[in-house]
């Protein structure tokens, strides 16, 4: 059914939230460090290895997807309302780690997407799967 897709989706967020917390603790930073991120993760992770095994009906996959495709908005949403200002008044730190962060993952994507070799094309836009 859709909904286990939803709860898969609920279940992946929680982990992520949960292990950002701690990450943040960890570190001594009191904020979640990642949450949102380690959640995508996870639920690529998870729905990619339930499909392997054949676990993750199809129904159950239409939820994973719908929810996968409006699940980057709404994390961008959530990202927006972080204290950006706050960080930079801290200094130039915040501002030096986001920008190599942001300068390593474009240089990361053409190594990353020799990865794996050629695929199975995705189905076209209203095929189901049966």
């Amino acid at each position: 059914m859709v909904i286990y897709g939803v709860g898969l989706l609920a279940a992946c967020f929680l982990a992520g939230i949960f292990l950002g917390d701690l990450l943040g603790a960890l570190i001594g930073v009191q904020a979640n460090v990642g949450g949102v991120g380690i959640a995508m993760l996870l639920l690529i992770l998870y729905s990619d290895a339930l499909v392997k095994r054949g676990r993750l009906k199809a129904p159950t996959r239409q939820g994973v997807i719908f929810w996968s495709a409006i699940y980057i908005p709404v994390i961008v949403a959530m990202a927006a309302k972080q204290n950006v200002v706050a960080a930079l008044k801290g200094g130039p730190a915040a501002f030096t780690a986001g920008a190599l962060a942001v300068v390593g993952c474009l240089a990361l994507v053409p190594v990353i997407s020799r990865i794996g070799g050629a695929g199975e094309p995705l189905p076209e836009a209203g095929e189901e799967d049966v």
